[in-house]
């Protein structure tokens, strides 16, 4: 059996932060606060010096009581004390507002910096990693990073009442403050030891919650593949076993963390036994007062339980400080696609050209070893190959989603690194085999391509791209897509997608397999539509679907990401090649002049392989 630690291995952009550079980062977060940070500093020095106050009055009532025990100094005592709590109390709840408010503004912040690299991130990013393992960094550990302000508040107010108290001590007697404070470096080597340990399992605890996180977002997004091969057994069996894993993790973790007080306790109780022995001493010698004795008694917790708290605390901000490291990490991560320039990119003329481009997904397994293509403006090319042979790989690079590793793509003669990257992607139009359909109505789904479109503008759009699909819609543009266009056929998905491209009125646009999953009847729809969408522009189109092919300009054909043929539909049919194999394989029976009868042996054996 491995260890409860296996499977939780840090990501690869993980980095290790030394405690200084995560504090002065978290601190610069805080720099618009600085008003603010100074009320809940003299707020928490206030309160210290009322919480020590306290004992200083009933210790100096107390002498006076020995000398003239009157009742009505009693009463005053009471009285101070309640105004001193009171006053106390005032300062803590001032420190209370303003902190929670400067927290909430600060993870406000940090949450809005991961998202924002989360969306910078390249799609070889989500490639790699899963996305409930960073959506858990964006959401558990900015609110895990909250608790590091909160602690880091508390902490500097038990280290301002460790000062006071300290101060108070030497003034009522040297030589037992000497005797407290010298149980002081126990303590301070017990945190320190601690420190590495807490930080290693805390680390190991928020990627064992990341490895929940991903299998539930795995689990539900794929809940329809389950329940059709009825596997919500296996499903739930493997989540039971994330789940016990990041149980077992968590309670190592928390017996770690529990194991701290008992040992601070021993350090504490001993010190405490010897400061009284020694006090009670002097008392009966009359080289102290019972007031002194009894302030000295009183400011021995006001000295060890903070100091025992900043220990306790210490776990507590390493967990904080765990948090915000996985949190920068995902924040610091190092880009794979990287732009050498952002030069303007006002107009497209539409022309692409491959120029000897090398790419690999992963390194030593090259999918394009040497690929040159040249696609002139308002062309359309048609990408055709078995499966792996490079197409979605060559309109991916053209969208910059993923880098490449040696030659070029020139767009209108100008490097595509080059290009100021938003501006670019303005003028490209990408329409994928399974489109993304956020939740909303068709129309707010078609009007993302264009936030400021007017209404007219995307029933324009709508019914320009087929003629009856809106009004087979329940409540036509205004009916409600549902989670993932889950409401709608994949038909309908799909030209709400082209719909959406065609309002971006984009220069290239790209058709990865767009019709691959539509029925023949939708496909005859919206096929007159692309036919205008894609005249005038520069269109490359993954293809599976015949009709496509037959009205691209050219045909590519690929195998292990070279170009092996390409001409006209006609041509290469012509020339028997690999296309003629492609077609009696694939293609020719989408033909309304195939007859299944009528073919030779050899298209129906190979059609059946």
């Amino acid at each position: 059996m491995g260890s409860i630690w296996d499977g939780l291995d840090p990501e690869a952009y993980d980095r290790t932060y030394p405690d200084s550079v995560l504090i002065r980062r978290i601190v610069g977060y805080f720099g618009r606060h600085g008003r603010a940070m100074i009320v809940i500093g003299l707020s928490v020095m206030l309160a210290s010096v009322s919480a020590t106050a306290a004992p200083i009055v009933v210790s100096r009532g107390l002498d006076l009581l020995v000398h003239d025990p009157r009742v009505p100094l009693a009463l005053v005592l009471a009285l101070a004390v309640g105004t001193v709590g009171s006053v106390g109390w005032i300062f803590n709840y001032v420190k209370q507002i303003l902190g929670y408010r400067v927290i909430g503004d600060v993870v406000l912040r940090l949450r809005e910096d991961a998202c924002a690299a989360v969306l910078q991130r390249d799609m070889s990013f989500y490639d790699e990693f899963p996305s409930g393992k960073i959506v858990s960094r964006v959401t558990s550990d900015t609110q895990d990073f909250a608790t590091v302000v909160t602690l880091t508040m508390d902490l500097i107010g038990q280290l301002l009442l460790v000062v006071v108290v300290t101060v108070a001590l030497v003034a009522i007697n040297l030589e037992l403050a000497l005797l407290t404070i010298a149980t002081t470096p126990l303590v301070v080597i017990v945190a320190l030891t601690f420190r590495h340990v807490a930080r290693w399992a805390t680390r190991n605890s928020q990627r064992a919650t990341a490895n929940v996180n991903a299998v539930i977002q795995e689990t539900i997004a794929g809940i329809g593949v389950a329940k059709s091969f009825r596997q919500e057994g296996t499903i739930y069996g493997d989540f039971r076993v994330t789940n016990g894993e990041t149980y077992a993790v968590r309670l190592k973790q928390g017996i770690i963390f529990a194991s701290i007080f008992p040992a601070l306790g021993v350090i504490t109780a001993i010190g405490t036994g010897t400061v009284v022995y020694f006090g009670a001493q002097r008392v009966l010698g009359h080289a102290m007062s019972v007031g002194d004795w009894y302030l000295f008694v009183q400011s021995l917790n006001f000295f060890y339980m903070p100091m025992a708290s900043i220990s306790s605390f210490w776990s507590q901000f390493q967990q904080g400080l765990a948090a915000s490291e996985r949190v920068f990490a995902l924040i610091d991560a190092e880009p794979v696609v990287i732009q050498t320039a952002a030069e303007p990119v006002a107009e497209i003329a539409g022309r692409v050209t491959f120029d000897h481009l090398r790419f690999s997904y992963v390194e030593g397994q090259p999918v394009l070893p040497d690929f040159s293509l040249d696609v002139r403006p308002g062309e359309t090319v048609a990408l055709v190959g078995h499966t792996g042979a490079g197409k979605s790989s060559i309109v991916k690079l053209i969208l910059r989603f993923y880098e490449f590793q040696g030659g070029r793509i020139l767009v209108d003669g100008r490097d595509l690194r080059r290009l100021d990257l938003a501006e670019f992607r303005r003028h490209v139009g990408l329409v994928p085999q399974s489109p993304y359909l956020f939740s909303g109505t068709v129309a707010d789904n078609i009007r993302y391509a264009r936030p400021d479109a007017s209404d007219a503008e995307v029933h324009a759009v709508a019914a320009h791209l087929a003629e009856d699909w809106v009004a087979d819609l329940p409540e036509g543009l205004e009916t409600d897509v549902g989670e993932r266009g889950s409401r709608l056929s994949a038909g309908q998905r799909q030209l709400v997608a082209l719909a959406r491209v065609l309002l971006k009125d984009p220069a290239i646009l790209i058709l990865d397999e767009a019709t691959a999953s539509i029925d023949p009847l939708t496909e005859a729809q919206i096929q007159e539509g692309l036919d205008v969408v894609m005249a005038g522009r520069t269109s490359l189109v993954v293809a599976h679907r015949l009709s496509t092919i037959v009205a691209a300009d050219r045909i590519v054909v690929l195998r292990d990401g070279s170009i092996i043929e390409e001409g006209s539909h006609e041509g290469l049919l012509a020339g028997g090649g690999h296309y003629a194999e492609l077609y009696n394989t694939y293609f020719r029976h989408q033909s309304l002049s195939y007859k299944p009868w009528e073919a030779d042996g050899a298209a129906v054996i190979a059609s059946a392989g």
